[in-house]
């Protein structure tokens, strides 16, 4: 089965009146939502925003929420937290939404959780996945699963491989420092050697001094995860500099590949969040029918999820009020049955279960 394309959103919620095109008022629920549409994450962002744009589509083709339209506000985080910020504290200040949904990186995330937290609003997460999005606070809600099951799926998947040495390359953020030190511990108590880590930073227009130092250390494979423009970068010079000769480990592969050329790409291998759970099929179908083409990234499906799952809160709620909705989540987060599988939250509002997928970069998408 291939992948599509599809790492972040922000939604809010809040009741309106719009005018109709017959000139009659017309109630509805605004949702808003925070996504790296422009930065080196874009195209996960637009793969997003697809997620979102197709769940209210079902949302209001079956009547809506509360008996009202659903609709959608999203705004563009540039990729940057103050910009993420902003954007967010116009969506609860100005549009009084209650619920917030996004972003994609860690490093904006938990700033923007940890302000509608403060604020008495409901965060939910539907792209990041550094552990410390888990002590944001009550009122917070993650779709996905965090990066201590994600490191541990890595670390079991390459020993699998029979590839014992490795040299490792990720951002140098939240994320990717978890990512880092999660998989060297989960590795090497498997019995293999993280001979090379590299924190690169984010934003360069070249990375070849880093992968030179990570050649030097002779590695049996590489191991990374990278945003799009970045990894396009990495993946193109490693490839100048003869380093794909090596077996090449993406985690996130579809976020790693999402602006790589095919004939760079092809032939890595690596992890990618399982995108299709029960309904998922379907998912793949409404996708290419609306846009043309499969999704690039696992991502829209759970922006999708996350507008299907506070829909359900809101309808629980009978209610936009954010306290009532935060009780209805921890309610419909017993157990939801979303495209990407079944969703449960623990104490912290955290997705117990995370599903993962081995793939592999064919031709010119990541195949399951």
């Amino acid at each position: 089965m291939k992948l599509k394309a599809w790492r972040s959103v922000v939604v809010l919620v809040t009741t309106s009146v719009a005018i109709g095109v017959a000139g009659r008022a017309s109630a509805q629920v605004d949702l808003g939502a925070v996504l790296p549409l422009t930065g080196s994450s874009a195209s996960i962002g637009e793969d997003q925003r697809r997620g979102i744009e197709l769940a209210l589509g079902q949302i209001n083709a079956k009547g809506g929420v509360l008996g009202q339209k659903l609709d959608v506000k999203i705004e563009d985080s540039g990729g940057t937290a103050n910009t993420a910020l902003d954007a967010t504290r116009k969506l609860t200040s100005v549009d009084k939404v209650p619920v917030v949904m996004g972003e994609f990186s860690s490093g904006i995330t938990i700033p923007i959780g940890q302000y509608l937290v403060k604020q008495g609003d409901v965060h939910v997460n539907i792209g990041s996945s550094s552990p410390a999005i888990a002590k944001i606070g009550s009122g917070s809600f993650s779709v996905i699963g965090l990066d201590n099951l994600s490191a541990r799926f890595a670390a079991r998947d390459v020993y699998a491989l029979k590839l014992r040495k490795v040299a490792v390359i990720v951002p140098n953020n939240s994320y990717g420092q978890n990512i880092a030190e999660e998989f060297r511990k989960r590795f090497t108590e498997l019995g293999g050697q993280v001979v090379a880590s590299v924190l690169y930073t984010e934003g360069q227009s070249t990375y070849r001094r880093e992968l030179q130092q990570m050649s030097r250390a002779a590695p049996d494979a590489y191991v990374y995860s990278a945003y799009g423009q970045e990894a396009s970068i990495i993946n193109r010079e490693a490839y100048e500099l003869g380093l794909n000769n090596k077996t090449w480990y993406g985690v996130y592969l579809s976020m790693c590949t999402s602006d790589t050329p095919a004939q760079i790409a092809r032939g890595q291998v690596g992890l990618e969040v399982a995108s299709l759970g029960t309904g998922g099929a379907s998912y793949e179908a409404a996708y290419q029918a609306a846009y043309g083409s499969a999704p690039k990234s696992s991502f829209g499906s759970y922006a999708f999820d996350a507008v299907k799952l506070v829909a359900a809160a809101i309808q629980r709620a009978q209610s936009t009020d954010p306290a009532r909705i935060r009780v209805a989540m921890v309610e419909v987060g017993k157990s939801y049955q979303g495209v990407t599988g079944d969703i449960s939250f623990d104490a912290q509002g955290q997705r117990i279960d995370q599903p993962y997928e081995k793939v592999k970069f064919d031709q010119s998408v990541v195949a399951r």
